[in-house]
């Protein structure tokens, strides 16, 4: 580079770990203007206005918390500041979140024309990270308004609860139109998905340029048999706590729902799908039957870090309640090796951020049913992985690969997920050698608690960089919100 280009920053004495490659290399980095611009063994300090020492730590690109809820519990304005300070913790920098109308988030229905600006509005200036949204369409206008949001908004990925059907988000309903805020006469059932199928493969026949990533993701749980079995669990008292919940939502449901929701994206040519949260062997031996069943589809498979990290057997119970459940360690184990055998595409948190006072039962707190589902976990997204990963024998590629680059690829991001020239300047500095005991009070989400409480794990996070600007570091975060809306039409080009 010549010596007349002045470097914003460089970082030096990195071990530098990129997907899609073999190794991890000693390298500097030259940040200008928010990008990676300079790449080398030996960057000159001179050039740059300012110098960071990674100090031989790991460097990994910043990560994609590709399934994150914010404003689900609390307020959205409020829980954008507090839950992505959680995410630059963990090393997080791009948040994606799954919102919809009905209960929760706004409480509010209607057309998303007037729900999402107001969505994007309490959003703007509360983020510490990059962040963008997935959007549900409830309602049968919402499918009329997917080629808006992503013409307007650049919303190129879409969701379908498929447990919402006869369930809430907590339990058995019959009075899902109320829940979910639509008119008497709608019906959000296997026919809506259809034509959510048939409303995407319209949007990408008529955006041939961001075909590749516009899709569709799934919650798969069939209502009617978590339904007949929380009955039948119900009345087993020889089952309690995550077991029983476990037990009330068989791995079989998900099964089931695979096959369903593979065989629609099949009838309807809605070829870019992704199977969420897959949590048990059953699951995922579905999801693996439909790939050979229709391979013309090109389906993404994902398990969050609580499935990988917790069975029922969890010592913190309750507040490991989350859909779908937290299962067996067999479970756990298999998902772990489908992970080692390339069959799981990415690692998300499922961020959920579900205070204490409204976790648990006030009447009953430990009674597993009046639980609230959903729980925290950016913060220890990276950790968990690496820590649990090495362990296994996973490379620390693969790690990037899981955790940043695929999901990127996925979503439209073309400008994150990596360490390369041209790429946005997010990166996060592990020691891999630290060892620490988890601990709700130390978390920057304000949930105050955390499943994973008492787990130790090998690998922290020292240092996160958001597009060159430092946004935490050694335990503290450093300045205010600097998260930007990811449009993801615009981000077709990089």
């Amino acid at each position: 580079m010549p010596e007349a280009i002045v470097l914003d920053k460089v970082i030096k004495n990195l071990r530098v770990v990129r997907p899609n490659q073999q190794s991890v290399e000693r390298l500097d980095l030259g940040i200008k203007d928010g990008k990676f611009v300079q790449i080398a063994p030996e960057i000159d300090a001179k050039l740059a206005k300012e110098v960071f020492d990674a100090q031989n730590r790991l460097g990994f690109p910043g990560l994609v918390d590709a399934h994150m809820h914010i404003g689900i519990y609390q307020s959205l304005e409020k829980d954008a500041v507090t839950e992505s300070r959680a995410a630059a913790m963990g090393g997080v920098t791009t948040s994606l979140n799954y919102i919809r109308t009905g209960q929760y988030y706004l409480n509010k229905g209607g057309s998303y024309k007037k729900f999402f600006p107001e969505v994007l509005a309490l959003s703007e200036g509360n983020f510490h990270v990059d962040y963008g949204f997935h959007i549900a369409p409830i309602a049968s206008e919402h499918i009329e308004e997917m080629p808006w949001l992503f013409e307007e908004h650049g919303v190129s990925s879409f969701k379908i609860f498929m447990f919402y059907g006869g369930y809430g988000l907590h339990g058995l309903s019959d009075q899902q139109n109320l829940f979910l805020m639509i008119n008497k006469e709608e019906r959000y059932d296997f026919a809506h998905f259809e034509f959510i199928m048939r409303g995407l493969t319209q949007l990408r026949e008529t955006h041939p340029e961001a075909q590749d990533y516009l899709s569709l993701s799934l919650h798969c749980e069939v209502a009617e048999i978590l339904s007949a079995y929380t009955k039948i669990v119900e009345g087993d008292r020889s089952l309690t706590g995550l077991k029983a919940y476990s037990a009330a939502r068989p791995p079989h449901s998900e099964g089931l729902a695979i096959a369903i929701a593979s065989y629609l994206a099949h009838e309807t040519n809605c070829v870019n799908i992704n199977l969420l949260h897959l949590s048990s062997r059953k699951a995922i031996e579905s999801a693996l039957i439909m790939k050979t069943a229709f391979p013309h589809i090109n389906f993404r498979r994902e398990v969050t870090v609580g499935h990988l990290l917790l069975d029922v057997d969890a010592p913190t119970g309750k507040w490991a309640k989350v859909n779908p459940p937290i299962r067996p360690r067999e479970d756990v184990e298999y998902l772990w090796q489908a992970v080692l055998d390339g069959q799981i595409n990415w690692i998300v948190s499922d961020h959920a951020c579900c205070s204490a006072a409204k976790k648990a039962s006030r009447q009953d707190p430990e009674n597993i049913w009046l639980a609230k589902s959903g729980f925290g976990g950016t913060e220890y997204l990276l950790s968990g992985v690496f820590s649990e990963g090495s362990k296994r024998g996973m490379s620390y590629n693969q790690m990037a690969e899981l955790l940043c680059w695929n999901p990127a690829q996925r979503f439209g991001l073309s400008t994150k997920g990596d360490i390369d020239l041209g790429y946005d300047a997010d990166l996060v500095i592990l020691d891999p050698n630290e060892t620490f005991v988890v601990q709700a009070a130390e978390s920057q989400s304000q949930q105050g608690y955390t499943p994973f409480e008492g787990m130790e794990l090998t690998g922290k996070v020292k240092t996160t960089f958001l597009r060159g600007n430092l946004i935490y570091d050694q335990g503290q975060i450093i300045a205010g919100p600097q998260g930007r809306y990811l449009n993801r039409r615009r981000g077709a080009d990089k």
